[in-house]
């Protein structure tokens, strides 16, 4: 058993490897030779650029700037700084979502870390069963746990009080969390720009028709059933072996770029490569001619396969991306059954074209369920044949109770450095090489059963991932520890005392956690963020094969949050302060500091660096609710099977109805916010699809989703992300001059003088005039008096009793919510003062605003300097004189 010594030593290695690491980022981050590793969000967004030629050679790699180096811990105020909402923009509302999460756990865990101090703590300490217990292994931090408690003692209707205390304020935690996280998708999805999966579902299990192609099948059926909504629809393609020759034909791309660019550094001698597998063996040729032949003859492979596909009907599956006109329309068909055969026209929502897996698009829908049930029983094999590895790493964490078995150990285990340095770090760290590989795994189990989108693969093998710490990591550990340690015990008492050794022992594994703990989340998140493999990768592909700007940015591999892997690993602490808050509560202290440091480091990583591969809208808190909630129930059986073996029967009688009540505020908060997250309101629906008609009356719907469904490989370049329409861009509420000059019929003066010559400009007037005479006439109106025609072909959306709840004056708290929902840091007003200043001095400004408001629903008017605009000139040159020269 670890004693103090050795968790000490483990704490000191694994917070200077933190340190270490953390200080390595600082200094690395600072160097611009390293910007686009550190940086790589900002330089898709197009916000960052590479250095520009006119600065120094050594300036261009090196930072010689020594006062960022006096501020290089400033990362870390500035990863707090983006509020939630700038952040959301940012970065997407999953990523926003994830970092929630640790603000979760400190939620939770600060006030019961609190409370077991200072009421569990000395409860246990002044315990002194331990040492009353021949042939047990202990440590001074055991008798801070309650195996310290003798059976019987009155001093446990603390912990059974205490543990109430900790349901409910979880339960509590976890309501409000679930409640914030709907309201946030909820808004997320009402102000969300126009996108392709807004309008489309995904049809599986087309049945076949004898005189109909799968193509004219799927549009017979939508233009029957749905008439007034059906828009377009795109079938899908087996094309897996085409991408399997488009990847090859990449990697040889590099190859031949690799060589090319070698070449050119040495154009004395072309480069020579051997046939072999990656140029180790076989014949000797001219490295460029021989990829180039490569490339030639995947070209030709690629063209027959892309005719095969486009020519052979087998090819085409019996499912399809269907597209409607309006967002209703869509609700309607994705959440309602098409047809009295329940298992044919499936539809669901389809996912954003950069999260389908196109790959299980060609599997037949007939096969999911074999392979799904395949698959639950090679993970329940797995699981269990994993406990092997997890038992070798417990006996690395109990030499002393292996001693009693194996003596010939004994002179290794009395070696104190030796004994503290693998007591203290080598189990946690062999446990975490052992789960190094298990991600890739499960994801691989994920895929097998057919799921048609990465974010619900993440999801699955997140589930998967999450049993699995369950069951090995957590159970597994205590189950395998007991036993290895207690072994010469259990063979010389008598079996019913067995079930009170094994009730003290499993206290004392939170030693082991707690290295587990500094090794994977103290060290592991700090080279989280030093980023070495992509650092080194980078530098490498940035030598051999970058060409072109553009080769660069691809070099850059920014990553992104890992959902199937990061999420059972946060809720696995989340199971072990649950668990041990009561038992142990020496362990909260280092779950806390895993939960703030990776909030900050999660933080940076998402402003600056991960570039998600797809936004699902965080429909993905369900799941993390659920298994939260697993982990409560467990921590409160595992509470009432530790109090059984303490005499205590009345105290475990008691509690009974914690997990009891536990199940049903799990089911009420599914039933209160679940449906948020896999349905579509067809209110919001319709309220969406309004505005966009309204200010987008000539929209081509059918244009902006031809493309957004076909199969990657079939695009003309690679496929990247979706189209999303940008509302205020493409069609402003305030017309932009191109927009302007579309909709009226008079050419504006002001446009012109902008787009004239400098020596037509000088005749126009200062930039002033200029500027403001064109605002001016833009939104001048031409006070037109029939709207016959332009309103005689729209159709009316909105009923009376619609339009009379839109214009009906606001009551008080109406504006009271609006003022505190407004963005405190905005631009001020005409006062000079922002948001921040009435939603504090709420009581004071409350009568004026109030006032008018109303006044303005009353008598539509309203202050004239709520409406004065700043125009704002950026001169590109130093003295700028026309208007082209700003």
């Amino acid at each position: 058993m670890a004693s103090v010594q050795d968790i000490g030593l483990s704490a000191a290695i694994n917070l200077l490897s933190a340190f270490a690491f953390l200080f390595a980022f600082a200094m690395l981050r600072l160097q611009p030779v390293n910007d686009r590793v550190y940086f790589p969000k900002w330089y898709l967004k197009g916000i960052r650029g590479s250095p520009t030629r006119s600065r120094g050679i050594m300036t261009r790699f090196v930072n010689l700037d020594w006062t960022t180096y006096v501020k290089f811990l400033n990362w870390m105020p500035a990863a707090l700084q983006m509020p939630e909402p700038e952040l959301i923009e940012h970065a997407g509302l999953d990523s926003a979502v994830y970092i929630r999460i640790y603000l979760l756990g400190l939620k939770m865990f600060v006030p019961i870390t609190f409370f077991a101090f200072g009421v569990l703590v000395p409860v246990n300490w002044t315990g002194e069963t331990l040492a009353k217990i021949d042939d047990l292994t202990f440590s001074n931090v055991d008798k801070l746990s309650i195996s310290n408690v003798p059976p019987g003692s009155p001093r446990f209707w603390a912990h059974l009080t205490m543990t109430y205390v900790f349901s409910m304020w979880t339960c509590y935690t976890l309501y409000m969390e679930y409640k914030a996280v709907a309201n946030m998708r909820l808004r997320h999805l009402a102000s969300e720009s126009r996108r392709p999966d807004q309008l489309t579902v995904l049809v599986r299990n087309v049945p076949p028709d004898p005189d109909e192609s799968v193509n004219d099948h799927v549009e017979h059926f939508f233009c029957v059933n749905h008439p007034d909504h059906y828009l377009c629809h795109q079938v899908v393609y087996n094309a897996n072996d085409l991408a399997k020759l488009v990847a090859q034909r990449k990697a040889i791309q590099n190859w031949l770029t690799y060589y090319e660019n070698k070449y050119e550094r040495k154009p004395s001698s072309r480069p020579t490569t051997k046939t072999g597998y990656g140029g180790c063996w076989g014949t000797t040729v001219d490295a460029i001619d021989f990829y180039t032949s490569k490339m030639n003859d995947l070209a030709e492979k690629e063209a027959a396969e892309r005719s095969k596909i486009m020519n052979d009907p087998k090819s085409i599956m019996p499912a399809a991306f269907v597209s409607f006109r309006s967002r209703w329309g869509t609700a309607v068909c994705a959440q309602t059954q098409q047809c009295h055969n329940p298992t044919i026209w499936l539809t669901e929502w389809a996912p954003e074209p950069r999260d389908v897996f196109w790959d299980n698009l060609a599997i037949p829908y007939v096969e999911l369920s074999i392979r799904r049930l395949l698959t639950t029983i090679a993970l329940f094999f797995l699981i269990f044949c994993f406990m092997i590895p997890i038992a070798f790493v417990q006996s690395l964490a109990n030499l002393e109770g292996i001693q009693k078995v194996l003596p010939f150990l004994k002179p290794l285990i009395e070696m104190k450095t030796v004994k503290s340095v693998i007591q203290g770090f080598l189990p946690g760290i062999a446990l975490k090489i052992f789960l190094i590989l298990l991600p890739t795994l499960l994801m691989t189990m994920s895929q097998i059963e057919g799921y048609t989108s990465v974010s619900y693969l993440d999801r699955r093998s997140a589930e998967k991932y999450f049993w699995f710490i369950i069951v090995n990591v957590f159970l597994g550990s205590i189950i395998t520890g007991t036993a290895f340690q207690q072994l010469k015990s259990f063979l010389e008492q008598p079996p019913t005392e067995i079930p009170k050794t094994v009730g003290v022992s499993i206290p004392m594994k939170a030693t082991f956690f707690i290295t587990y703990i500094m090794v994977d989340g103290w060290a592991g998140i700090a080279a989280e963020i030093l980023r070495l493999v992509p650092l080194v990768l980078f530098h490498l592909k940035n030598t051999f094969l970058v060409k072109t700007e553009q080769d660069r940015q691809q070099a850059m591999d920014p990553g992104h949050l890992d959902f199937a892997t990061t999420e059972p690993r946060i809720q696995f602490y989340f199971l072990l302060g649950l668990v041990y808050a009561a038992v142990a509560p020496i362990l909260l202290p280092f779950i806390l500091v895993f939960f703030a440091f990776s909030y900050v480091v999660f933080r940076h990583q998402v402003i600056n660096v991960y570039d998600q591969k797809y936004e699902s809208g965080a429909r993905y808190w369900p799941d993390v609710h659920r298994r939260l909630i697993i982990c409560l129930i467990i921590s409160q059986l595992l509470m009432m099977g530790l109090l059984s073996t303490k005499k205590l029967a009345k105290a475990t009688v008691l509690l009974l109805p914690q997990p009891i009540l536990t199940i049903w505020f799990n089911r009420y908060c599914a039933g209160r916010f679940e449906s948020a997250f896999s349905r579509f309101p067809l209110q919001e629906a319709m309220v969406k699809d309004t505005l966009e008609k309204a200010t987008e009356p000539n929209l081509n719907l059918k244009e902006y989703l031809r493309d957004a469904y076909v199969h990657p490989v079939f695009k003309g370049k690679d496929f990247d992300r979706p189209r999303v329409v940008d509302e205020e861009e493409s069609n402003p509420l305030v017309a932009t001059r191109r927009t302007s000059q579309v909709t009226t019929r008079y050419n504006s003066e002001a446009s012109s003088s902008v787009t004239a010559t400098p020596e037509a400009n000088k005749h126009t007037g200062s930039p002033r005039q200029t500027a403001t005479g064109y605002f001016h006439h833009l939104f001048t109106s031409s006070n037109p008096r029939s709207f016959d025609d332009a309103l005689k072909y729209v159709t009316e959306k909105v009923s009376l009793e619609m339009n009379s709840s839109l214009t009906k004056p606001p009551s008080n708290d109406e504006i009271r919510k609006a003022i505190a929902d407004m963005n405190p840091d905005k631009a001020p007003g005409p006062d000079g003062m922002t948001s921040l200043f009435y939603q504090k001095f709420w009581e004071v400004t409350a009568q004026d605003i109030i006032a008018m408001v109303h006044e303005f629903f009353t008598s539509s008017s309203l202050y004239p300097q709520l409406n004065q605009t700043n125009i704002c000139l950026i001169p590109k040159t130093e003295r700028p004189r026309d208007m082209t020269e700003f």
